[in-house]
């Protein structure tokens, strides 16, 4: 009994300093109570921090070189219980997962993931859908997160910098969307429905295996790429359709490129097929003609008369 107690009392002390240890002046959030942990905190968690219902903002990333010898290993099922959070950074630590109890931080905006070694989401993530902005750069995707398309308030995006091949069609549904980066990926092809994202304003496609974009990328007419074009955007891909020079540009003149390829395609129009067909039934016949007029004299019969001094006719057939 005298070492609960005791536990209790540290508990308490711990509690009370991880208390004054909170923060309301950081201009980022606005007045949010925000708690951050570096160094050795970040090795061991104190339990007693999931007790901290009021925390709106949790950071848990190291801030500088110097701390990067202390990294979180992995987060504690009890970050469920911080139901008011709407922020938590979690960056540059070694985490390989992410528990599912992560999806129980029903208002959280913010969720920055970035510089781990991630492959996976936990299911369950499509019930956030107060986040707005989600990080996961330089970690271990090889295939986009599907989870990730249901949650459908998103409006920042940032995959960059894994080991995706493909993008799924279903990203269409990330209407709120406004920046999408997916450069620094093993990309091949985008999907068509990407062009439904009308509302995209910065869209990284840079240092991918791109060789196409898709054919009504023009309807994304709020990209900046005229205004901020950066390598980011498109360069190191082996693009053939448009070509760089042309993407460059902008998505209006990509759109003119398209529209131009598709009016040359549409030359072989049916009335022209007609007079094609028509035009080689007439050489056929020309040819049928020409190989009758041509027909050696060996094949023919004719008739030669020759008459001699005597005037007798003498009839020659060959």
């Amino acid at each position: 009994m005298i070492r609960s107690s005791r536990i209790s009392y540290m508990d308490k002390e711990l509690l009370k300093e991880l208390r004054m240890r909170v923060e309301i002046a950081d201009p980022m959030y606005k007045g949010q109570k925000k708690l951050a942990l570096r160094g050795k905190d970040l090795q061991a968690i104190p339990h007693v921090l999931f007790t901290m219902m009021e925390l709106e903002v949790l950071d848990l990333s190291p801030a500088r070189e110097a701390c990067l010898d202390f990294r979180l290993p992995l987060v504690p099922p009890s970050i469920g219980k911080l139901i008011n959070l709407r922020v938590l950074l979690l960056d540059t630590n070694e985490l390989r997962s992410l528990p599912k109890e992560l999806s129980l931080l029903h208002s959280l905006e913010r969720l920055s993931l970035s510089n781990n070694f991630l492959s996976s989401l936990p299911h369950g993530m499509a019930r956030l859908q107060s986040l707005r902005s989600l990080h996961m750069a330089n970690n271990r995707f090889e295939a986009f997160p599907l989870e990730v398309c249901d949650i459908v308030c998103l409006e920042f995006l940032d995959i960059s910098d894994n080991h995706l091949v493909s993008v799924p069609g279903d990203i269409s549904r990330l209407s709120n969307l406004r920046t999408l980066l997916l450069c620094y990926n093993k990309i091949m092809k985008l999907p068509e429905s990407l062009c439904d994202l009308t509302g995209l304003e910065c869209l990284w496609l840079g240092h991918n295996r791109l060789k196409s974009l898709p054919t009504n990328f023009g309807q994304l007419v709020n990209l900046e790429w005229g205004l901020r074009y950066s390598s980011s955007v498109l360069e190191n891909n082996p693009l053939v359709h448009p070509p760089i020079e042309i993407c460059r540009k902008g998505p209006d003149i990509i759109n003119n490129y398209f529209r131009d390829l598709e009016g040359i395609r549409s030359i072989t129009t049916p009335q022209f097929e007609h007079d094609e067909f028509q035009t080689n039934d007439t050489d056929s016949e020309l040819g049928q003609l020409t190989a009758r007029e041509e027909t050696p004299m060996a094949e023919k019969n004719v008739t030669i008369k020759v008459t001699s001094p005597e005037g007798i006719e003498d009839k020659s057939i060959s």
